[in-house]
Formats: C-alpha cells, sequence, structure tokens
C-alpha cells in the first residue's frame, strides 16, 4: 500500500482472500484508497487515475525501493537446496509482489499488442523516466517500477491525435524519437533505442491502434465487455420525457413521422410537433429547412406553455424564396402559447455570417414572411473559431506556463469570452421563456452545435430536473445525442485525419459553461467537477458507445446500442463518486447565471490538470468527501 500523510510515505501489497488489492493513499488527504487488481471492475481505479493526474505521483520522489529490486530468480540463487517453508512463502510474495507491479491492468476484452522495454518517457515536468512501454487496443501504458511511489502514465489510445517522429539517426546512433499529441490538452514524448525493425513497430502500432477506422478496425468499444449492475441505455426514453413535460397535450403531439428517418436522417425517431401540422405540410418544411431539420420541440413551460424548439436555418437564398407551410408552421408554434402574440428567434450566428450563408443558399427568417417573429442574432462564432481558441489555450496551458503574462495569455486565446457569449445567449433564451412566458425558436447553421449548446444549457437553467445526475444524463442524450450533434465528426474518433476542419470543442464547451454555473451555484447540481470531468475523458476515450457515430440513425446501423456500453452504466453504477454533497433540490427554481468576465474562470482543473504546478494540493472533491453532516 502507499500512504501519502505530510511528507511522508509507504509503500506496499496486501491480499485478501477474494484475490489482490491495490490500496493507495489520496495525496495530501491521509486517507488511504482500497481497489481491486483484478481486471473485472478495474475500470473505477483506472478512471480515479486518470482524474487525478497521476503526474503529480510522478514528481514526489525517486526513491528506488530495495524490496523491488529482488526477484524470485534472485531469491532462487541465494539457496543450494531447496528453501525453508517461511523463505518458500516469502519468496512468493517478492515474486508476486514484482509480477504485479509489471502486469498490465487490462479491462475485460482489451489485450497487448505490443511491449517494449528500455523506453524512455520525456516528462517536461520531471525529465526522463525510463520504462516499460505496452500497448494494448485500448491504451498506452507505461510504467517504472523503480521509483517509490511507481511511475505511471495511463494513455486511452481514443485521446491521441496525432502520432509523430522527432529526431533522426546520425552517427551510427539508432536512437529513435515519437511525439503524441493529445485531445486533453497535453503532448507526451517518447524515446527509445531498439533495431529498426522495433522503431517501426511502435510508431506503426500506435498508428494503427490509436485510429482503427482509419485502418479499418472497430473501435475498442466494441470489444469491451466489463459488467455494471445499471444498464445506462436505459437513463432516458424520449416518450417518457416528453410526459414528464406534460406531453402530449392539445397543442403538441408525439409523432412518430421520422420513424424510419425519412423526415431527417439525423433527428432522432420520436419527436415532438404542432398536433395540427400534417405530415404532408411537414415534408414541405422539412424540405426548407437545411438537413431537412424541422423546427421540433425541446421543452415546455409547465405553467405558461411557452415553447424551446430548435432547427436548422431556413433554405431562403439570395433570391429571398419562401415557404408559406414553414411560415404557417412558425405561426403555429405561437399560436400554441396564448400567452404571448410574438415568437422570438434565435439565431445563434453573427449577422455578417449569416448573410454570407444566404448567399449561398441558406439564410434566416425575414420580418416580412414571418410578421409575428422577432429575430435576434446572438453573434457567436463558429466551429473553426472555437478551435483555434482551443489550440491558443492549449499552448499557454502546457507544458509550460508563462506566469508574468498568465492573465493576458489567457485573455488571447479569447475563450473565456466565447463561454461568456453561450452563456449570455442562453440567459436571453431562459429569460424569455420564464419573465417573458414567450416561446422560443433557437437554430444556427445546420442546428447541431451552437444550436444544442443553447437549448441544452437554457434547460438546464429552466429546469431543476436536469440539474440531477440522471437529469443531465438524459440532457445529453436528449439534445446533444438523439437530435445529432457530429461527434465522430467533431471529436475525430478513431480517424488519423487530425486536421480535418469538422473537428471543433464544441461539447467541450457546453460541458465548461456547465462548470461555470456549478461554481455560481454550487448547491443547485446534484453532480460535482468529477462527473464533468469523466464526461470528457469519456467524450475522447472510446471505451463506451455513448458519443460514438454521428446521429441517432447511424448508432442503430452499427449496433451501438447492443453492442457497447453506456457511460451511464458506469456513472449510475458509482453514483457516490460523482454527487455534490452540498446539493438542494429547489424545484422550479430557475438559475441565471452572471454571464460577465468578472465572473467567470478558466477551469484549471481540466485544461491545466496535467501541469502539477497548478494544480491544487488536495482536490475539491477530496474537501467535498470529508465533509460530514
Amino acid at each position: 500500500f502507499f500512504i501519502s500523510v505530510g511528507s511522508s510515505r509507504w509503500w506496499g501489497w496486501g491480499v485478501a482472500s477474494s484475490g489482490a488489492w491495490d490500496l493507495r493513499g489520496k495525496p495530501g488527504t491521509g486517507l488511504v484508497q482500497v481497489t481491486p487488481l483484478h481486471p473485472t471492475g478495474s475500470h473505477v481505479e483506472w478512471c480515479k487515475q486518470l482524474i487525478a493526474a497521476t503526474i503529480s505521483s510522478q514528481i514526489s520522489g525517486s526513491v528506488t525501493s530495495e524490496n523491488v529490486s529482488r526477484d524470485y530468480k534472485e531469491i532462487q540463487e541465494e539457496h543450494n537446496g531447496y528453501p525453508s517453508e517461511a523463505e518458500a512463502d516469502q519468496a512468493l510474495r517478492d515474486g508476486n509482489k514484482l509480477a504485479q507491479m509489471e502486469e498490465t491492468p487490462l479491462f475485460p476484452g482489451e489485450s497487448i499488442k505490443a511491449t517494449v522495454r528500455d523506453v524512455m518517457y520525456i516528462c517536461p515536468f520531471m525529465g526522463a523516466v525510463s520504462g516499460t512501454l505496452t500497448v494494448t487496443d485500448f491504451k498506452m501504458y507505461f510504467k517504472n517500477v523503480e521509483r517509490d511511489p511507481n511511475f505511471v502514465l495511463d494513455v486511452p489510445l481514443g485521446v491521441i491525435s496525432r502520432v509523430e517522429k522527432i529526431g533522426a539517426q546520425s552517427h551510427g546512433d539508432n536512437s529513435c524519437g515519437i511525439e503524441i499529441v493529445c485531445k486533453d490538452m497535453r503532448n507526451l514524448r517518447l524515446a527509445y533505442k531498439q533495431e529498426e525493425q522495433s522503431k517501426l513497430g511502435i510508431f506503426e502500432n500506435l498508428n494503427k491502434l490509436a485510429f482503427p477506422l482509419s485502418n479499418g478496425q472497430t473501435l475498442f468499444a466494441f470489444n469491451y465487455k466489463e459488467k455494471f449492475p445499471m444498464n445506462g441505455w436505459k437513463v432516458y426514453d424520449p416518450v417518457s420525457e416528453y410526459k414528464r413535460q406534460g406531453l402530449p397535450n392539445e397543442s403538441w403531439k408525439i409523432s412518430k413521422v421520422n420513424s424510419n428517418y425519412e423526415l431527417c436522417d439525423t433527428y432522432p425517431a420520436v419527436i415532438v410537433v404542432p398536433t395540427s401540422v400534417k405530415d404532408d405540410d411537414l415534408s414541405k418544411v422539412s424540405a426548407f429547412r437545411a438537413k431537412g431539420r424541422v423546427p421540433v420541440l425541446s421543452w415546455i413551460h409547465p405553467e405558461s406553455q411557452a415553447t424551446i424548439t430548435r432547427c436548422s436555418q431556413p433554405l431562403v437564398g439570395p433570391n429571398d424564396k419562401r415557404c408559406k407551410e414553414d411560415e404557417k408552421y412558425l405561426q403555429t408554434i405561437m399560436d400554441a402559447n396564448a400567452q404571448s402574440h410574438k415568437l422570438i428567434i434565435f439565431d445563434a450566428r453573427q449577422n455578417s455570417v449569416a448573410d454570407t450563408n444566404k448567399a449561398k443558399g441558406g439564410g434566416y427568417e425575414s420580418e416580412s414572411a414571418y410578421p409575428n417573429a422577432e429575430l435576434v442574432f446572438l453573434e457567436i462564432h463558429n466551429i473553426h473559431v472555437m478551435r483555434e481558441s482551443l489550440r491558443k489555450l492549449k499552448e499557454i496551458v502546457y507544458p509550460s506556463i508563462d506566469e508574468a503574462r498568465w492573465l493576458s495569455n489567457v485573455d488571447g486565446t479569447h475563450w473565456l469570452e466565447y463561454i461568456r457569449m453561450l452563456l449570455a445567449g442562453a440567459v436571453r433564451i431562459a429569460d424569455k421563456i420564464e419573465s417573458g412566458k414567450t416561446s422560443v425558436v433557437v437554430h444556427c447553421s445546420d442546428g447541431w452545435d451552437r444550436t444544442a449548446q443553447l437549448t441544452s444549457l437554457a434547460m438546464l437553467m429552466l429546469d431543476s430536473y436536469y440539474r440531477t445526475i440522471k437529469g443531465f444524463e438524459a440532457l445529453i442524450e436528449k439534445e446533444w445525442i438523439s437530435f445529432g450533434h457530429r461527434f465522430a465528426l467533431r471529436v475525430g474518433h478513431g480517424n488519423d485525419n487530425h486536421a480535418d476542419a469538422d473537428r471543433s470543442p464544441i461539447f467541450l464547451q457546453f460541458i465548461d459553461c456547465v462548470w461555470q454555473m456549478t461554481r455560481q451555484f454550487p448547491s443547485a447540481f446534484e453532480f460535482n467537477e468529477l462527473f464533468l470531468i469523466t464526461i470528457l475523458d469519456h467524450l475522447y476515450s472510446c471505451l463506451f458507445g455513448t458519443f460514438l457515430c454521428n446521429c441517432e440513425q447511424q448508432r442503430f446501423k452499427e449496433d451501438v446500442y447492443t453492442k457497447t456500453i453506456s457511460l451511464w452504466s458506469y456513472v449510475n453504477s458509482q453514483l457516490e463518486e460523482f454527487s455534490n454533497p452540498f446539493f438542494v433540490n429547489y424545484e422550479n427554481h430557475v438559475l441565471y447565471p452572471v454571464a460577465s468576465l468578472s465572473h467567470l474562470e478558466l477551469w484549471v482543473n481540466y485544461y491545466v490538470r496535467w501541469n502539477p504546478r497548478m494544480r491544487p494540493q488536495v482536490s475539491f472533491c477530496s474537501l467535498q468527501k470529508s465533509v460530514s453532516f
């Protein structure tokens, strides 16, 4: 076991009747954490190590354990004959200890593809560390057992954005280096001195296994065989969720017109549309909206009946094309709310960009065609601007930080400004619904990026159910996954085209906005920070099927729901790990976060967690668990 109390540390192993157990102290807490080493159930420990950013233990010391240096072979050589029973027991314990330390922990369904010794990890915080590199079909696992505590680097292959060779052979030196650029704000460098064939093996194995879809292979989520007591695929049922909202009613119906995905191939099979609208008219509206994404209901106010509906831009074009069915459709949405005689259309785009889209065949609703509608542009930038902003942020947080220019460097990324704009837009939507009792329509260009950000944030502000763990899972399943946010393209799951223009941190921005809200309302959310970080880690990991593919139709085609495990299966089997002890469930309480830069902050525990100089000595999650009432 490893115990950290102040500056003292101890390391050892314990054996229980049910198998081997790893006892790890949580640095800075004085607590001991006990977890099984057996592969089954190992996911909890793996996640904790990942979230805790194990580099913190890697820089804590480099004292070599004398106990580790003696393996079973050395013990045997000390005896000419058979060892005594006590000596045999001790030898077995030492041998098992070394074997366990060197063994790569595997998930059910995971297999080792390559193992290379004498690999050097060039850590930017503590220098070079020599160890063994193991590559499986799920992760890259680097370990040095000579340090106390052991040095472990555990990186899911799905996190890798690209792998590049660095350095060159010269003067007969056959050393080689690899730089691994990750999607989670860190870069890793490895160096090794092997035969030519071995060098190519490491590089090629990483490229092949980190990008399986580009190499004709499947993602590891389809091989993962862990068993959980909860079935996460059942957390969201569209009909049940709409019934929770009081639907259907006299104005709105739950429709299966898209059951075969013929109306819109990126929408879910179950949608909510106005009761009076005929399927033929709905088809004409679909033809007038980009990608066929017609206005459909996301949320309805339980008292005023004001609604949030989402869609894509109308295909007006440079000649101001009109569609009477679309105009009547929006009028019907407005009429469904007797408390208001106006409909607010929130266009997430910049006005200038919307004009450009109009010249290319897209556009926006004009006041002449929609006389009872008010159009509001939220001036939020596109996916390319957000991608560049995150790139700039990564440059200033890893591996080195310029303390003297920290604030100006953060400001130069514009990341917090874009977070502010999203929150401000969602607040305006929520306020129109709650205070103005006015129905709103939200769209951007295609209705699957900024639209999802705004509708889900507004619903989080308006509906306390979504601020519970199960409710937040349902919100993600509904507004993001079922309504066709293109996770596969935006994240680049299993794809080696790191320069793909479709990649963008849209979902990351949403989770960042949620974190900002938890900072301003610390008792309003049932979940804690670890919950949000876990979601982001598995956005990339490809361990679960939750964030795979681009739409519901594709997930059914790929058998995601039957051949992979949901992230919520894991989360809901470990609820105590992700619960906020300060949570107070205020029903029907609307949250209006302050969307001002003076009230926002960089999420250091996520973006800078790999830099030990910026991470707090005691995590907030640890403090939460130490609170007793």
